[in-house]
C-alpha cells in the first residue's frame, strides 16, 4: 500500500535523495545533482525565498521501499500566493505519480494558493526549473533532467504549458562569423563603447558594475528585488572556480556599466562521476580535472534599457568569440533558459548558427 511520509529527518533527507539512484540505475546520461545544492533550496538559513514563504517535501513510499518524492513551496506576491511543486520524481506508474500531486496540491490549498506551477523550483527560475521534454545531451549543472514518461503524468493530471525553455549550443565550426562580424562592427570601432572581459584583480569594480548593470536591466520583471553590492561579492567568490574571465563579458558606454554577458564552465562535465557529493576528495579531483572541461554555459546575459536595440549584444557576442582563441580547450557554448516569450534573443540565437539540444515546459494546474 501506498503511503505518503513528510520529510522531517536525516535519514528522509538521505531516501529523498538515495531514490534517484533507483529512479535513473538504468539511465547512462542522468548525472545525480550535487546534494548540497539541493539541499540549499531547503535550508532556512540559506534561502532567501522563505522571508516570503514556505517549502515542504514528501516521500511515497511502498512499504518500506521509497518509489517517489516531491516537493511544494507557496511565495507571497502582491497579487497572491504563487504556488509551485518540484523535485518530482517517481516510478512508472500513473497512480504513484498522481499521489505525489494531489499531496503537493492538498498542502498548496491549505496555504491558500488556487494554483501550481511545476515542475519548478523554491527560487530562482535559472535552476531545477521545467520538465524536460526533448533533449540530445546530459544535463548540465542544476539543470533538471527526467525520464520522458514524466511528461505523460502531468499533461494527463490537467497541468498546462505555460512556459517552453529552450537551451541551444554553439560550436566555432557553426559561428555565423561573417554575418555577425559585420553586424558588431559598426558598434565595435565606435569609440563610445567599450567591450573588456573580467579582470579579478579588480573584482570589487566588476561587482559594483554588475550589480548596477543588473538593477537597470532587470527592475521591470517580475519578482525584482535589486541586488546588493554583499550578495554580488559573494557570489563571486563562490563561482570564482568555475567562472574563465574570457566568458565574462562586460559592456560600457563611455565608462558606463550598460551590459554583461557571463558563461559558467559546464561543471558536470566532472561532476557526473561524483554521485552528487561534493566532499573534500570530489573537490580536489574537480580541481585537477578543470581542464579538461571543454563547453562554457551562459547564466546571464543582459543590457540596459537605454542601450537596447543599439548593437550592444552583438559586440558582447563577438567579444565573446575572442574568448575561444584564448581558451583553446573551450569548445562548445551552451546557452540556456531561453523562454518562448524572448523572441528577439531566440531569432539572435539562430542566425547565429545556434542548434537546439534541450527543451524544457513549465506547467500550471489551477485547483
Amino acid at each position: 500500500m501506498m503511503e505518503i511520509v513528510e520529510v522531517k529527518n536525516q535519514q528522509d533527507i538521505k531516501r529523498f535523495h538515495d531514490v534517484q539512484d533507483f529512479i535513473y540505475r538504468n539511465d547512462a546520461i542522468f548525472i545525480k545533482p550535487i546534494i548540497q545544492d539541493v539541499e540549499d533550496t531547503f535550508d532556512r538559513n540559506t534561502n532567501v525565498a522563505y522571508a516570503e514563504g514556505d517549502a515542504v517535501r514528501f516521500l511515497l513510499m511502498d512499504g518500506s521501499n521509497v518509489i517517489g518524492r516531491c516537493a511544494a513551496f507557496y511565495r507571497n506576491k502582491a497579487e497572491g500566493k504563487m504556488g509551485g511543486m518540484g523535485y518530482f520524481e517517481c516510478i512508472d506508474n500513473k497512480e504513484a505519480a498522481f499521489k505525489l500531486f494531489d499531496t503537493c496540491r492538498d498542502w498548496l490549498q491549505k496555504q491558500g494558493c488556487t494554483y501550481m506551477d511545476g515542475p519548478v523550483n523554491f527560487g530562482d527560475r535559472d535552476t531545477f526549473w521545467g520538465l524536460l521534454v526533448e533533449n540530445s545531451t546530459y544535463p548540465s549543472y542544476r539543470e533538471n533532467y527526467q525520464p520522458a514518461y514524466y511528461r505523460a503524468f502531468f499533461e494527463e493530471y490537467g497541468f498546462e504549458k505555460i512556459i517552453e525553455q529552450s537551451t541551444s549550443e554553439i560550436t566555432e565550426a557553426e559561428f555565423n562569423f561573417e554575418r555577425f562580424s559585420k553586424l558588431a562592427s559598426r558598434v565595435m570601432q565606435n569609440e563610445k563603447y567599450q567591450f573588456v572581459i573580467l579582470d579579478w584583480s579588480k573584482m570589487n569594480q566588476f561587482a559594483k558594475d554588475f550589480m548596477q548593470i543588473y538593477n537597470e536591466a532587470w527592475s521591470h520583471h517580475e519578482d525584482f528585488k535589486p541586488l546588493t553590492m554583499e550578495a554580488v561579492m559573494k557570489r563571486l567568490k563562490q563561482i570564482k572556480p568555475v567562472l574563465d574571465p574570457n566568458f565574462a563579458i562586460f559592456a560600457y558606454a563611455e565608462g558606463r556599466p550598460i551590459g554583461f554577458y557571463i558563461s559558467m564552465l559546464e561543471v558536470n562535465q566532472v561532476f557526473k562521476n561524483f554521485n552528487g557529493k561534493l566532499n573534500l576528495w570530489n573537490k580536489l579531483k574537480f580541481l585537477m580535472n578543470r581542464s579538461k572541461i571543454n563547453k562554457v554555459r551562459g547564466i546571464i546575459f543582459g543590457v540596459v534599457p537605454d542601450f537596447q536595440n543599439l548593437g550592444i549584444e552583438t559586440g558582447m557576442i563577438m567579444k565573446f568569440h575572442e574568448g575561444y582563441t584564448n581558451s583553446p580547450n573551450i569548445k562548445v557554448a551552451e546557452l540556456a533558459w531561453i523562454g518562448d516569450f524572448n523572441g528577439k534573443m531566440l531569432s539572435m540565437l539562430k542566425s547565429l548558427g545556434s542548434y537546439t539540444t534541450k527543451v524544457h515546459y513549465t506547467y500550471r494546474k489551477i485547483f
